[in-house]
């Protein structure tokens, strides 16, 4: 009995129905839970098969991001033919555990993993003379990831009676790490409902807020990998502290102009009494003063002819009129 394609046992010679056997399946069996791998590291995705091997076997592992469907996956590498033929963005790190895959072990090694590899691996066998049963596995794997140094802030009204969050991330980290808010210090306890803090978010809620809320904060990021941590200065002022601070200080600067007022006008005063006394004023001119260029005699002929003799004839004057010759 000869074996056909698709094969059939057939007694076509004796006159009986041919009967169409059943070929072969081909089994795929990967890990029904997920795989994990520390960044760095070299992960191992198990992958068997069973299937009647022959020169039209072939094997190839794909890869798909999270969130997106099995359609978009994109080729690691592939083995047809005899040969192996890694490819895409990891073809440098994908290998085959066992090479030739053809003793039914094709698991795929992966070396130096990283964030970006974490998604769903697909292991596809492909074997033409055997028909399909479940050719195909699914395995997830993911990048374990220590938390990166978290971000610290602060949001809200920072003064007594008020409200304000405290806020922590980190940037990286997988799983996705958890948040833990301490204060360093000794500090009071606070009132019942006055702190809530949210360990997914990363966030403190302080509200209620007093004097003694003010103080150093400490953020403690933390997964399996590891974890880090941030500090954050918190200080809630208190406005009536700083109402009766800007009083003081207009006092202050009042106290300070009227000062420098009064030492002016002390100073101004003792220039003045330094200043020498003058007997006129430029406006105070007396009626009897001689003008500018004006000569003495001019002035007295002036006053005789007037008959007002305002000065009296010096003695030369009168010596000098006495020479002259009289008239018979």
């Amino acid at each position: 009995m000869a074996r056909l394609p698709g094969p059939m046992l057939c007694g076509a010679l004796l006159g009986l129905v041919c009967l169409t056997a059943p070929s072969p399946a081909v089994e795929v069996h990967v890990p029904a839970e997920p795989l994990s791998a520390p960044v760095g590291k070299t992960a191992e995705l198990t992958c068997s098969y069973s299937t009647s091997v022959t020169d039209s076997f072939a094997l190839e592992w794909s890869f798909v991001q999270p969130g997106k469907p099995v359609s978009e996956s994109l080729p690691i590498l592939y083995f047809t033919n005899g040969h192996l033929y890694p490819t895409g963005s990891k073809a440098k790190r994908a290998s085959l555990l066992q090479n030739p895959p053809t003793g039914g072990v094709a698991t795929l090694k992966l070396t130096d993993v990283r964030p970006s590899d974490t998604g769903t691996y697909l292991c596809h066998v492909n074997n033409p003379p055997d028909f399909y049963t479940n050719g195909m596995g699914l395995i997830n794997l993911t990048v374990l990831v220590p938390p990166s140094s978290p971000s610290c802030s602060q949001t809200g009204q920072i003064s007594v009676g008020g409200s304000a969050v405290l806020k922590c991330s980190s940037s990286e980290g997988a799983p996705r790490p958890v948040y833990n808010w301490v204060r360093l210090g000794s500090s009071p306890t606070p009132s019942p409902g006055s702190v809530v803090q949210d360990e997914v978010s990363g966030q403190l809620i302080l509200s209620n807020l007093s004097l003694a809320s003010s103080g150093t904060y400490r953020c403690v990021a933390t997964n399996q990998m590891g974890s880090a941590a941030c500090e954050l200065s918190f200080s809630v002022t208190d406005p009536s502290q700083g109402r009766v601070a800007g009083a003081l200080i207009g006092v202050l600067l009042g106290v300070l102009f009227l000062s420098i007022a009064v030492f002016c006008l002390i100073r101004f005063q003792k220039e003045r009494r330094k200043r020498p006394k003058e007997i006129y004023r430029g406006s105070d001119l007396r009626e009897d003063a001689m003008a500018p260029g004006v000569s003495e005699q001019t002035s007295v002929r002036a006053d005789s002819n007037s008959g007002l003799l305002q000065k009296p004839l010096s003695a030369s004057t009168m010596k000098t009129k006495s020479k002259l010759p009289m008239a018979v």
